[in-house]
């Protein structure tokens, strides 16, 4: 196997362009499968806090980086979908999710959301000694004694600290899920009906939202909670403000501007006068002495 990646051939979740460079970084052995994107890629191209690999390794081994509550020294380790990434140093903290196109973005979150994680099961089986192991859509693996009240394609909130089980939020209609990939990625809505198809063929989900709503299949949705939309609401009402303050700056400066090339227009004007003064004055002279004579 090959130890290059071409930029042309990655997943169309990695955040990266495709034809300014021919090469890009190669995810090493770890989570999310094909789709997990290193974090080279988000620290180098998207974030912009190293300029080379060199760096980035140099920043990894400070420990100041953790993903999922723990320290990170491989910049090939692959990151994906609901992983949170924490700079200690710096105190920001993101959570991985899927904008519109199906391609990973990292929205900020704060220091309290970022403690834990989402999860989707996608296979409950019973182990050796009776209990019973969830699987969760990044390979994390859950023990339970009492896995009853769990299913496929529920999620679960993970504490990045201890592992344990935060939350549970069930696939249900009236849930609130959002789709993480297809054509609908990055939408949110509540489940209005789960269409079940007989046979090998996929089922499909209604989802409704203030925009109508819309329709993918089951593998392509992921059960959220309130809290989860929130953060992300909050995190571009900051960039809006943030726009709306730098805008007001820019035209407080230009009015400051406009003001000073006034002020210069104007003292201009009254040297021009000054220089005048005297010109007028000789002239007068001139006239009275041509009328003496």
């Amino acid at each position: 196997m090959s130890n290059h990646q071409k930029r042309l051939s990655v997943p169309n979740s990695w955040p990266v362009e495709r034809k300014t460079e021919t090469y890009t970084v190669k995810a090493g052995a770890g989570p999310h499968g094909e789709d997990g994107v290193p974090l080279l890629v988000l620290l180098r191209d998207v974030l912009g806090y190293v300029d080379s690999k060199k760096e980035a390794r140099y920043a990894l081994n400070q420990d100041s980086v953790l993903v999922n509550g723990d320290a990170i020294s491989d910049e090939r380790r692959p990151i994906g979908m609901f992983d949170i990434i924490a700079f200690t140093e710096r105190e920001e903290y993101y959570r991985v999710f899927p904008d519109e196109g199906g391609r990973l973005a990292l929205t900020p979150v704060d220091a309290d959301a970022a403690g834990s994680r989402l999860g989707k099961i996608i296979r409950k089986e019973q182990v050796t000694g009776g209990a019973f192991q969830l699987t969760l859509h990044d390979g994390t693996n859950i023990r339970v004694d009492d896995a009853s009240e769990y299913t496929p394609n529920d999620s679960l909130v993970i504490d990045n600290e201890d592992k344990s089980v935060v939350a549970h939020f069930v696939y249900e209609e009236g849930a609130l899920v959002t789709a993480v990939d297809g054509q609908h990625a990055g939408d949110i809505g509540t489940v209005d009906e789960i269409v079940v198809t007989q046979g090998s063929g996929d089922n499909t989900v209604h989802a409704t939202n203030d925009d109508g709503g819309f329709e993918t299949i089951e593998d392509y949705v992921v059960v959220i909670d309130e809290n989860f939309t929130d953060d992300d609401g909050d995190a571009v009402d900051e960039a809006d403000d943030a726009t709306d303050d730098d805008a007001e700056a820019d035209a407080d400066e230009a009015e400051a501007d406009a003001d000073e090339a006034d002020a210069d227009a104007g003292d201009a004007d009254a040297d021009a006068d000054t220089t005048d003064e005297p010109a007028d004055a000789e002239d007068d002279d001139e006239t009275q002495e041509a009328d003496e004579e």
